[in-house]
């Protein structure tokens, strides 16, 4: 990587350093958010990740409060992989 002056405006980067400064910003999110992150994260349907996650399997990976819905995504692949 190279050493990136922080104070330097993004006018002055090449297409090359915008995007290694990019990638930084822009890394994995830590967090899905409902069903549809939950089926999207293990590439199957809601009805189906509905099922998994009334199983009870991924309960140490899953937050929910009312109809809100937070899965740790590094935790529930890790559950779901000792099922």
């Amino acid at each position: 990587m190279k050493n990136i002056d922080p104070k330097t405006p993004i006018w002055r980067l090449t297409v090359e350093e915008f995007l290694e400064v990019s990638k930084n910003i822009n890394s994995e999110k830590k967090y899905e958010f409902g069903l549809k992150g939950l089926a999207k994260m293990l590439g199957c349907s809601i009805s189906k990740a509905s099922e998994i996650k009334s199983s009870g399997v991924l309960d140490d990976a899953i937050i929910q409060n009312g109809n809100i819905i937070i899965i740790d995504k590094e935790k529930a692949l890790a559950l779901f992989a000792q099922k």
